[in-house]
């Protein structure tokens, strides 16, 4: 029987997925069934993170502005001024209003004034 010639194009398919995985450990960067099956999980968790980020950022946004406008005030809360910002219809985003937060507090405060009268 002769001997058949493999052509290169799933050694170059391997390769390929072999530089998606290179800075894995162990066998996951080695054996080519590992390293398929670890890319399939790599990317569904990158996937899923992307979405936790999000909500993350948002979980950060809201803890800081409650943090800075309960510093002034007891009774005025989170949920009071977000509440209030809609009703003047003031169109600021919980990222932006965090910013101004850290950066600039007097004129957080000068905007829940204003918003309270």
């Amino acid at each position: 029987m002769t001997r058949i010639r493999r052509g290169y194009i799933a050694r170059r398919r391997r390769t390929k997925i072999r530089l998606f995985v290179s800075s894995f450990r162990g066998a996951h960067s080695r054996l080519t069934r590992s390293i398929t099956q670890q890319k399939i999980r790599a990317l569904v968790s990158a996937h899923r993170d992307r979405d936790r980020q999000k909500i993350n950022f948002r979980r950060l946004w809201v803890t800081r502005i409650n943090a800075v406008i309960r510093e002034n005030w007891v009774s005025f809360s989170y949920s009071r001024l977000i509440n209030n910002l809609y009703k003047k219809q003031l169109l600021l985003n919980r990222k932006i209003l965090a910013q101004i937060a850290i950066l600039n507090r007097n004129c957080l405060y000068t905007i829940s004034n204003d918003i309270r009268k």
